[in-house]
């Protein structure tokens, strides 16, 4: 019998790009829902059409008649807001169209919407970071339109690594080792903060031994695009073993 008292859970609905680390989804819900279970987190995904960290192909991967698609799955699961879960595939339209294609996602969800690009600039400011560093899994070229969104965010990017993978498949292979090599590449003296962008890669298990390591906070993809959706529904999240975003509250 359900039990009418009880209040609805916060339940942001994503729309995730493929199959490559979309098991960071439950995993996130487990942690930030507990036995409790007042946060839902479902996922849809969508048809990437060609698996490269490409522009064209990233325009084409992030275009309204791609994400309208699982609009209404999400919907019908309860989502009371909706993130676009893939940075490359947002930021690569520049600061006023990835503005556009979060506007026109909302006018379709009919609900509050944001992306992983976004998340990234709000939990940027969240910290109060004003200098950060880019450990990208992108190629230099794709990399670069994340430095700039970053910029046109009111962020000083101090230090930029692409490292070539064209395809979120390859990324999505990537374990604890390897992610943390790339943060260490990454990392710059004067970056108070270090970002990891792109939702294909690992990271949810391994984020307090990435601050640990690199001793300032680290913001990963599918860390902040959770963050973000729960954001937008007025919640601060909590949580120990998410790292330096969700440790401070009032984000």
């Amino acid at each position: 019998m359900v039990d009418s008292t009880r209040p609805a859970p916060d339940t942001v609905g994503f729309l995730y790009p493929g199959y490559s680390a979309e098991d960071e989804y439950p995993r996130l819900e487990g942690m930030l829902g507990g036995d409790s279970g007042d946060v839902r987190l479902p996922l849809v995904h969508t048809d990437i059409g060609e698996d490269a960290h490409r522009v064209d192909a990233l325009l084409e991967m992030g275009s309204a008649a791609r994400l309208a698609v699982g609009v209404a799955e999400l919907a019908e699961r309860g989502a009371r807001a909706v993130v676009w879960a893939c940075t490359s595939a947002s930021f690569v339209f520049g600061w006023e169209g990835a503005h556009e294609q979060v506007r026109e996602l909302g006018e379709t969800a009919g609900l509050p919407a944001s992306s992983t690009s976004f998340a990234f600039a709000h939990a940027v400011q969240a910290l109060g970071a004003e200098r950060v560093a880019i450990a990208a899994t992108y190629p230099e070229d794709v990399a670069d339109y994340f430095r700039a969104f970053l910029k046109a965010a009111g962020a000083e990017v101090v230090s930029m690594r692409g490292s070539g993978i064209i395809t979120a498949a390859e990324v999505g292979t990537w374990g604890r080792e390897e992610v943390l090599e790339l943060a260490r590449a990454g990392d710059h003296p004067e970056a108070q903060a270090v970002l990891l962008p792109d939702t294909a890669l690992h990271t949810a298990a391994w984020i307090p031994d990435l601050e640990a390591e690199l001793g300032k906070p680290v913001l990963t993809a599918n860390q902040v695009t959770v963050w973000e959706g729960l954001r937008l529904l007025g919640r601060d999240p909590v949580h120990d073993r998410l790292g330096t975003l969700f440790a401070r509250s009032g984000g």
